[in-house]
Protein backbone atom coordinates (compact mmCIF):
# COMPACT_ATOMS: atom_id res chain seq x y z
CA UNK A 1 0.00 0.00 0.00
CA UNK A 2 2.74 2.88 1.12
CA UNK A 3 5.05 1.64 -2.73
CA UNK A 4 1.42 2.32 -4.40
CA UNK A 5 0.97 5.61 -2.79
CA UNK A 6 4.55 6.61 -3.32
CA UNK A 7 4.15 6.01 -6.83
CA UNK A 8 0.81 8.30 -7.06
CA UNK A 9 2.91 10.86 -5.18
CA UNK A 10 5.95 10.66 -7.39
CA UNK A 11 4.50 10.69 -10.70
CA UNK A 12 1.86 13.86 -9.49
CA UNK A 13 4.83 15.81 -8.73
CA UNK A 14 6.39 14.83 -11.74
CA UNK A 15 3.45 16.07 -13.59
CA UNK A 16 3.05 19.83 -11.60
CA UNK A 17 6.99 20.31 -12.42
CA UNK A 18 5.79 20.04 -16.18
CA UNK A 19 2.75 22.06 -16.08
CA UNK A 20 5.36 25.47 -16.53
CA UNK A 21 6.08 23.89 -19.99
CA UNK A 22 2.31 23.77 -20.68
CA UNK A 23 1.59 26.96 -19.15
CA UNK A 24 -0.21 28.23 -22.35
CA UNK A 25 -3.10 25.63 -22.11
CA UNK A 26 -2.81 25.39 -18.14
CA UNK A 27 -3.45 29.10 -18.21
CA UNK A 28 -6.75 28.77 -20.52
CA UNK A 29 -8.04 25.98 -18.55
CA UNK A 30 -7.40 27.80 -14.91
CA UNK A 31 -9.08 30.55 -16.50
CA UNK A 32 -12.52 29.71 -17.96
CA UNK A 33 -12.56 28.30 -14.71
CA UNK A 34 -12.29 31.25 -13.14
CA UNK A 35 -14.97 32.22 -15.37
CA UNK A 36 -17.12 30.04 -14.01
CA UNK A 37 -16.50 30.29 -10.23
CA UNK A 38 -16.86 34.23 -10.65
CA UNK A 39 -20.65 33.84 -12.58
CA UNK A 40 -21.82 31.54 -10.29
CA UNK A 41 -20.28 33.49 -7.15
CA UNK A 42 -21.94 36.68 -8.27
CA UNK A 43 -25.12 35.60 -9.55
CA UNK A 44 -25.75 33.17 -6.10
CA UNK A 45 -24.30 35.94 -4.03
CA UNK A 46 -27.57 38.01 -5.68
CA UNK A 47 -29.87 36.01 -5.09
CA UNK A 48 -28.73 35.64 -1.04
CA UNK A 49 -28.71 39.42 -0.85
CA UNK A 50 -32.10 39.87 -1.41
CA UNK A 51 -33.28 36.97 0.64
CA UNK A 52 -31.28 38.42 3.34
CA UNK A 53 -32.48 41.89 2.83
CA UNK A 54 -35.91 40.58 3.01
CA UNK A 55 -35.39 38.10 6.09
CA UNK A 56 -33.04 40.05 8.08
CA UNK A 57 -35.39 42.28 9.61
CA UNK A 58 -37.91 39.45 10.94
CA UNK A 59 -38.91 38.60 14.13
CA UNK A 60 -40.64 35.82 15.90
CA UNK A 61 -42.22 38.14 17.74
CA UNK A 62 -43.80 40.62 15.63
CA UNK A 63 -46.85 39.53 13.41
CA UNK A 64 -48.56 40.96 11.02
CA UNK A 65 -52.52 40.49 10.10
CA UNK A 66 -54.08 40.79 6.59
CA UNK A 67 -57.17 40.39 4.95
CA UNK A 68 -58.39 36.44 4.74
CA UNK A 69 -57.43 35.54 1.28
CA UNK A 70 -54.37 38.21 0.84
CA UNK A 71 -51.01 37.08 -0.11
CA UNK A 72 -49.42 40.68 -0.03
CA UNK A 73 -50.21 43.80 1.47
CA UNK A 74 -51.31 44.94 -1.77
CA UNK A 75 -53.83 43.03 -2.25
CA UNK A 76 -55.11 43.03 1.87
CA UNK A 77 -57.79 45.43 3.25
CA UNK A 78 -58.43 46.28 6.84
CA UNK A 79 -61.18 48.33 8.38
CA UNK A 80 -60.78 51.04 11.12
CA UNK A 81 -62.81 48.78 13.22
CA UNK A 82 -60.98 45.87 12.09
CA UNK A 83 -57.38 47.27 13.62
CA UNK A 84 -59.43 48.21 16.57
CA UNK A 85 -59.89 44.54 17.71
CA UNK A 86 -56.81 43.58 15.98
CA UNK A 87 -55.32 45.77 18.51
CA UNK A 88 -57.55 45.05 21.47
CA UNK A 89 -56.84 41.10 21.20
CA UNK A 90 -54.99 39.36 23.84
CA UNK A 91 -51.23 38.58 24.00
CA UNK A 92 -50.01 41.49 22.51
CA UNK A 93 -47.29 43.54 24.21
CA UNK A 94 -48.18 47.00 25.63
CA UNK A 95 -46.75 49.99 27.03
CA UNK A 96 -47.87 53.69 28.41
CA UNK A 97 -49.70 54.62 25.13
CA UNK A 98 -51.72 50.77 24.80
CA UNK A 99 -51.32 48.15 22.31
CA UNK A 100 -48.01 48.26 20.17
CA UNK A 101 -49.98 47.43 17.08
CA UNK A 102 -49.25 49.82 13.87
CA UNK A 103 -52.16 50.10 11.78
CA UNK A 104 -50.52 50.77 8.41
CA UNK A 105 -51.26 51.58 4.36
CA UNK A 106 -48.72 50.24 1.82
CA UNK A 107 -48.26 52.57 -1.32
CA UNK A 108 -46.62 52.29 -4.48
CA UNK A 109 -45.22 55.81 -6.28
CA UNK A 110 -42.49 55.93 -8.99
CA UNK A 111 -39.16 57.87 -8.12
CA UNK A 112 -36.41 57.99 -10.87
CA UNK A 113 -33.11 55.75 -10.13
CA UNK A 114 -30.44 57.42 -9.55
CA UNK A 115 -27.86 55.17 -11.65
CA UNK A 116 -29.71 55.26 -14.48
CA UNK A 117 -32.64 58.35 -14.29
CA UNK A 118 -35.47 55.89 -15.02
CA UNK A 119 -38.50 55.51 -13.10
CA UNK A 120 -38.78 52.52 -10.58
CA UNK A 121 -41.89 51.88 -8.42
CA UNK A 122 -40.85 52.61 -4.40
CA UNK A 123 -42.90 51.61 -1.74
CA UNK A 124 -43.82 54.38 0.55
CA UNK A 125 -45.13 53.49 3.80
CA UNK A 126 -48.14 54.74 5.94
CA UNK A 127 -47.47 53.77 9.71
CA UNK A 128 -48.65 54.88 13.19
CA UNK A 129 -46.56 55.70 16.03
CA UNK A 130 -46.50 52.07 17.40
CA UNK A 131 -44.23 51.04 14.11
CA UNK A 132 -41.24 52.20 15.60
CA UNK A 133 -41.06 50.32 18.85
CA UNK A 134 -43.16 47.09 16.87
CA UNK A 135 -40.05 47.13 14.60
CA UNK A 136 -37.30 47.76 17.21
CA UNK A 137 -34.65 48.23 14.68
CA UNK A 138 -35.37 51.22 12.89
CA UNK A 139 -32.85 53.75 14.37
CA UNK A 140 -32.44 57.88 12.17
CA UNK A 141 -29.13 58.16 10.61
CA UNK A 142 -29.86 61.44 9.38
CA UNK A 143 -32.35 64.02 10.39
CA UNK A 144 -35.24 62.87 13.20
CA UNK A 145 -39.00 61.43 12.53
CA UNK A 146 -41.38 62.46 10.66
CA UNK A 147 -43.95 65.03 13.07
CA UNK A 148 -47.78 62.98 13.06
CA UNK A 149 -50.04 65.40 11.04
CA UNK A 150 -47.59 66.60 8.55
CA UNK A 151 -46.37 66.13 5.27
CA UNK A 152 -43.41 64.83 6.21
CA UNK A 153 -41.33 61.55 4.91
CA UNK A 154 -38.37 59.60 6.20
CA UNK A 155 -36.82 57.67 3.55
CA UNK A 156 -34.63 54.15 4.64
CA UNK A 157 -30.91 54.13 3.60
CA UNK A 158 -31.38 51.55 1.20
CA UNK A 159 -34.20 53.97 -1.11
CA UNK A 160 -32.08 57.32 -0.71
CA UNK A 161 -29.06 55.64 -1.87
CA UNK A 162 -30.61 54.22 -4.74
CA UNK A 163 -33.45 56.54 -5.72
CA UNK A 164 -33.67 60.63 -6.50
CA UNK A 165 -35.62 62.74 -4.68
CA UNK A 166 -34.87 61.75 -1.31
CA UNK A 167 -31.86 63.51 -0.21
CA UNK A 168 -32.11 65.04 3.52
CA UNK A 169 -34.23 68.30 3.60
CA UNK A 170 -35.23 67.59 -0.02
CA UNK A 171 -39.07 68.48 -1.02
CA UNK A 172 -40.61 65.80 -3.37
CA UNK A 173 -43.92 66.10 -4.89
CA UNK A 174 -46.18 62.77 -4.85
CA UNK A 175 -49.94 62.68 -6.37
CA UNK A 176 -51.55 66.57 -5.72
CA UNK A 177 -49.37 66.88 -2.46
CA UNK A 178 -45.63 67.99 -1.60
CA UNK A 179 -43.63 66.35 0.82
CA UNK A 180 -40.09 67.01 2.84
CA UNK A 181 -37.97 64.51 3.75
CA UNK A 182 -36.85 65.10 7.19
CA UNK A 183 -35.07 61.72 8.02
CA UNK A 184 -32.98 58.81 6.91
CA UNK A 185 -33.11 55.84 8.80
CA UNK A 186 -31.98 52.27 9.13
CA UNK A 187 -33.28 49.20 10.10
CA UNK A 188 -30.66 46.42 10.54
CA UNK A 189 -30.05 45.96 6.71
CA UNK A 190 -34.14 44.62 6.61
CA UNK A 191 -36.84 45.04 3.98
CA UNK A 192 -37.96 48.64 5.77
CA UNK A 193 -34.47 50.24 4.53
CA UNK A 194 -36.43 50.42 0.74
CA UNK A 195 -39.14 52.07 2.08
CA UNK A 196 -40.47 55.74 2.86
CA UNK A 197 -42.40 56.39 5.74
CA UNK A 198 -44.98 58.93 6.72
CA UNK A 199 -47.41 59.24 9.47
CA UNK A 200 -50.71 56.98 8.17
CA UNK A 201 -53.30 59.54 8.77
CA UNK A 202 -51.92 62.37 6.42
CA UNK A 203 -51.21 59.76 3.54
CA UNK A 204 -55.08 58.33 3.95
CA UNK A 205 -56.16 61.11 2.10
CA UNK A 206 -53.14 62.25 -0.39
CA UNK A 207 -54.54 58.69 -1.68
CA UNK A 208 -57.79 58.84 -1.36
CA UNK A 209 -57.70 55.64 1.11
CA UNK A 210 -60.51 57.10 3.63
CA UNK A 211 -60.26 55.10 6.92
CA UNK A 212 -58.88 52.16 5.56
CA UNK A 213 -55.47 49.87 6.41
CA UNK A 214 -53.78 47.15 4.55
CA UNK A 215 -52.43 45.80 7.35
CA UNK A 216 -51.24 45.67 10.94
CA UNK A 217 -48.17 45.06 12.35
CA UNK A 218 -48.04 43.83 16.18
CA UNK A 219 -46.03 43.12 18.70
CA UNK A 220 -46.31 40.12 20.66
CA UNK A 221 -46.09 39.77 24.45
CA UNK A 222 -43.68 36.68 23.71
CA UNK A 223 -42.75 34.72 20.75
CA UNK A 224 -45.15 32.01 22.43
CA UNK A 225 -48.05 34.22 22.47
CA UNK A 226 -48.58 34.20 18.67
CA UNK A 227 -51.03 31.14 18.88
CA UNK A 228 -53.51 32.96 21.65
CA UNK A 229 -53.48 36.09 19.36
CA UNK A 230 -53.93 34.48 15.83
CA UNK A 231 -56.61 32.56 17.58
CA UNK A 232 -58.60 35.28 18.91
CA UNK A 233 -58.76 36.74 15.72
CA UNK A 234 -59.80 34.19 13.50
CA UNK A 235 -62.38 32.82 15.66
CA UNK A 236 -63.46 36.29 16.04
CA UNK A 237 -66.92 36.28 14.19
CA UNK A 238 -66.50 39.86 12.98
CA UNK A 239 -63.11 39.78 11.14
CA UNK A 240 -62.06 37.98 8.52
CA UNK A 241 -57.97 37.65 9.01
CA UNK A 242 -55.39 36.04 9.08
CA UNK A 243 -51.97 36.37 11.33
CA UNK A 244 -48.75 35.54 10.45
CA UNK A 245 -45.04 35.68 12.33
CA UNK A 246 -43.34 38.31 10.53
CA UNK A 247 -40.50 35.93 9.56
CA UNK A 248 -42.76 33.35 8.28
CA UNK A 249 -44.20 36.20 5.87
CA UNK A 250 -40.85 37.64 4.78
CA UNK A 251 -39.51 34.34 4.17
CA UNK A 252 -42.89 33.72 1.68
CA UNK A 253 -42.16 37.12 -0.03
CA UNK A 254 -38.31 36.19 -0.66
CA UNK A 255 -38.84 32.64 -2.05
CA UNK A 256 -39.62 32.97 -6.03
CA UNK A 257 -37.17 35.73 -6.82
CA UNK A 258 -34.35 33.51 -5.06
CA UNK A 259 -35.18 30.85 -6.91
CA UNK A 260 -35.36 32.59 -10.22
CA UNK A 261 -32.12 34.08 -9.28
CA UNK A 262 -30.40 31.14 -8.31
CA UNK A 263 -32.02 29.02 -11.44
CA UNK A 264 -30.59 31.31 -13.37
CA UNK A 265 -27.01 31.19 -12.04
CA UNK A 266 -26.63 27.58 -12.00
CA UNK A 267 -28.02 27.63 -15.78
CA UNK A 268 -25.51 30.05 -16.84
CA UNK A 269 -22.85 28.55 -14.88
CA UNK A 270 -23.79 25.23 -16.04
CA UNK A 271 -23.32 26.54 -19.96
CA UNK A 272 -19.66 27.79 -18.86
CA UNK A 273 -18.66 24.71 -17.12
CA UNK A 274 -19.45 22.47 -19.94
CA UNK A 275 -16.94 25.19 -21.79
CA UNK A 276 -14.14 24.80 -18.97
CA UNK A 277 -14.97 21.25 -19.35
CA UNK A 278 -14.30 20.52 -21.99
CA UNK A 279 -10.84 23.41 -22.00
CA UNK A 280 -9.81 20.94 -19.38
CA UNK A 281 -10.01 17.53 -21.30
CA UNK A 282 -8.00 19.19 -24.06
CA UNK A 283 -5.69 20.34 -21.72
CA UNK A 284 -5.20 17.11 -20.23
CA UNK A 285 -5.18 14.83 -23.56
CA UNK A 286 -2.35 17.32 -24.68
CA UNK A 287 -0.50 16.88 -21.43
CA UNK A 288 -0.84 13.35 -21.81
CA UNK A 289 0.14 12.72 -25.75
CA UNK A 290 2.87 14.97 -25.06
CA UNK A 291 4.36 12.89 -22.28
CA UNK A 292 3.30 9.40 -23.77
CA UNK A 293 6.84 7.95 -23.77
CA UNK A 294 7.36 9.26 -20.48
CA UNK A 295 4.35 7.75 -19.19
CA UNK A 296 5.34 4.52 -20.96
CA UNK A 297 8.48 4.49 -19.26
CA UNK A 298 7.66 4.68 -15.85
CA UNK A 299 4.82 1.86 -16.52
CA UNK A 300 7.34 -0.51 -17.80
CA UNK A 301 9.66 0.17 -14.09
CA UNK A 302 6.90 -0.72 -12.45
CA UNK A 303 4.75 1.77 -12.08
CA UNK A 304 1.13 0.73 -11.79
CA UNK A 305 -1.71 2.18 -14.35
CA UNK A 306 -3.82 3.60 -11.07
CA UNK A 307 -1.16 5.55 -10.13
CA UNK A 308 -0.88 6.88 -13.13
CA UNK A 309 -4.87 7.92 -13.49
CA UNK A 310 -4.66 9.36 -10.17
CA UNK A 311 -2.00 11.46 -10.61
CA UNK A 312 -3.16 12.75 -14.36
CA UNK A 313 -6.63 13.40 -11.92
CA UNK A 314 -4.66 15.11 -9.54
CA UNK A 315 -3.02 17.22 -12.00
CA UNK A 316 -6.47 18.37 -13.75
CA UNK A 317 -7.49 18.96 -10.25
CA UNK A 318 -5.14 21.20 -8.83
CA UNK A 319 -5.52 23.63 -11.98
CA UNK A 320 -9.15 23.67 -11.16
CA UNK A 321 -8.49 24.77 -7.58
CA UNK A 322 -6.26 27.11 -8.84
CA UNK A 323 -8.28 28.36 -11.01
CA UNK A 324 -11.31 27.90 -8.65
CA UNK A 325 -9.86 30.00 -5.95
CA UNK A 326 -8.62 32.92 -7.95
CA UNK A 327 -12.28 33.70 -9.48
CA UNK A 328 -14.11 33.15 -5.91
CA UNK A 329 -11.14 35.75 -4.83
CA UNK A 330 -11.94 37.87 -7.51
CA UNK A 331 -15.90 37.82 -6.77
CA UNK A 332 -15.94 38.18 -3.69
CA UNK A 333 -13.72 41.65 -4.07
CA UNK A 334 -16.36 42.53 -6.89
CA UNK A 335 -19.25 41.65 -5.66
CA UNK A 336 -19.63 41.42 -1.58
CA UNK A 337 -21.38 44.42 -0.79
CA UNK A 338 -22.12 45.86 -4.13
CA UNK A 339 -25.47 47.51 -3.64
CA UNK A 340 -28.14 47.19 -6.01
CA UNK A 341 -32.33 47.18 -6.37
CA UNK A 342 -34.50 45.06 -7.95
CA UNK A 343 -38.20 43.98 -7.90
CA UNK A 344 -40.30 42.29 -5.32
CA UNK A 345 -42.96 40.15 -7.28
CA UNK A 346 -45.12 40.12 -4.83
CA UNK A 347 -45.53 44.19 -4.42
CA UNK A 348 -43.94 44.67 -7.75
CA UNK A 349 -41.88 47.55 -6.00
CA UNK A 350 -38.37 47.86 -5.53
CA UNK A 351 -36.28 46.03 -3.09
CA UNK A 352 -32.56 47.59 -2.57
CA UNK A 353 -30.26 45.43 -1.04
CA UNK A 354 -26.02 44.43 -1.14
CA UNK A 355 -24.63 41.12 -2.69
CA UNK A 356 -23.75 38.83 -0.31
CA UNK A 357 -21.21 35.93 -0.67
CA UNK A 358 -21.27 33.80 2.33
CA UNK A 359 -18.70 30.84 3.12
CA UNK A 360 -21.53 28.59 1.75
CA UNK A 361 -21.44 30.58 -1.82
CA UNK A 362 -17.61 30.20 -1.69
CA UNK A 363 -17.59 26.37 -0.68
CA UNK A 364 -19.84 25.50 -3.38
CA UNK A 365 -18.02 27.66 -5.99
CA UNK A 366 -15.11 25.89 -4.86
CA UNK A 367 -16.89 21.93 -5.14
CA UNK A 368 -17.97 23.06 -8.51
CA UNK A 369 -14.79 24.22 -9.87
CA UNK A 370 -13.26 20.54 -8.50
CA UNK A 371 -15.88 18.51 -10.17
CA UNK A 372 -15.04 19.80 -13.75
CA UNK A 373 -10.90 19.73 -13.26
CA UNK A 374 -11.79 15.73 -11.97
CA UNK A 375 -13.99 14.78 -15.04
CA UNK A 376 -11.97 16.83 -16.75
CA UNK A 377 -8.78 14.47 -15.49
CA UNK A 378 -10.41 11.03 -15.86
CA UNK A 379 -10.49 10.66 -19.52
CA UNK A 380 -6.97 11.58 -20.32
CA UNK A 381 -6.20 9.63 -17.08
CA UNK A 382 -7.83 6.34 -18.96
CA UNK A 383 -6.54 7.21 -22.09
CA UNK A 384 -3.07 7.25 -20.35
CA UNK A 385 -3.28 4.42 -18.59
CA UNK A 386 -4.42 2.23 -21.35
CA UNK A 387 -2.22 3.12 -24.16
CA UNK A 388 -0.06 0.12 -25.24
CA UNK A 389 3.32 0.33 -23.94
CA UNK A 390 5.20 -0.96 -27.16
CA UNK A 391 3.02 2.08 -29.28
CA UNK A 392 3.88 4.60 -26.45
CA UNK A 393 7.52 4.18 -26.59
CA UNK A 394 8.04 3.96 -30.37
CA UNK A 395 6.41 7.43 -30.67
CA UNK A 396 9.31 10.25 -31.36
Amino acid sequence: MFNWLNQVASITLFNLRTIPARKGAALATMVGIAGVVGVFVGVLSIAEGFRQAMTASGSDDVALVLRSGADSEMTSGLTHENCRTISDAPGLARNADGALASAELFVVINLPKRSTGTDANVPLRGVQQAAFPVRGNIKMVQGRQFTPGRNELIAGVGAAREFGGLDLGNTIRLGQTDWKVVGIFSAGGGLAESEIWTDAAVLQPAYHRGDNFQAVYAKLASADSFQKFKDALTTDPQLSVKAIRQTDFYAEQSTQVTAFIKGIGVFIAGMMGLGALFGALNTMYSAVAARGREIATLRALGFGAGPVILSVMFESLALALAGGLVGAGVARFIFNGFTAATINWQTFSQVAFAFAVTPQILAHAIILAATIGLVGGLFPALSAARRPLAQSLRET
